[in-house]
């Protein structure tokens, strides 16, 4: 039996792009076996794209509710897994008055790509499928792997 964590944080700058992808991974491959949530540094609003590409594999994020740490409904978690430096920084600091490990998955910021549509698609993709694999890989190992 695979020794996997009850309750998880996706973290990023804005709980827009990264950790709400991340969240809708998570959720899609395990339900309501493991409790999922995702919180940002700072307050954003779900990104177009972000949905974009997510309906693409059929998980709808559209109403996804961006927040911040201070606005968590539960704050048991056992890991919080960081996808920016920021949001790291924030979950080590947390792990001072909370009984949880941080882990750092360095994920590149999508939203900082420029160009056109299919440009900018390619790089949301690319964040989209590079979380699912680092996903897939904590489920058959039962750890989380860090960067």
């Amino acid at each position: 039996m695979i020794n996997f964590p009850s309750a998880i944080l996706f973290a990023c700058t804005m709980n827009s792009v990264r950790s709400a992808i991340a969240e809708g991974l998570m959720k899609n491959m395990f339900g309501k076996a493991v409790y999922v949530d995702s919180a940002g540094v700072r307050h954003g609003v779900v990104d177009g794209f972000a949905i974009e590409v997510m309906q693409e594999i059929s998980i709808d994020i559209s109403k996804h509710q961006a927040k911040t740490f201070d606005h968590l409904d539960d704050r048991s978690f056992d890991v919080i897994i960081s996808l920016s430096s920021e949001a790291h920084h924030k979950a080590v600091k947390l792990t001072r008055v909370m009984a949880c490990d941080a882990v750092f998955w360095k994920t590149f910021d999508p939203t900082t790509i420029e160009g056109n549509r299919e440009n900018r698609l390619f790089a949301y993709r690319q964040v989209r499928d590079q979380l699912m694999k680092k996903i897939q890989k904590s489920l058959t190992s039962g750890i989380l792997p860090e960067e």
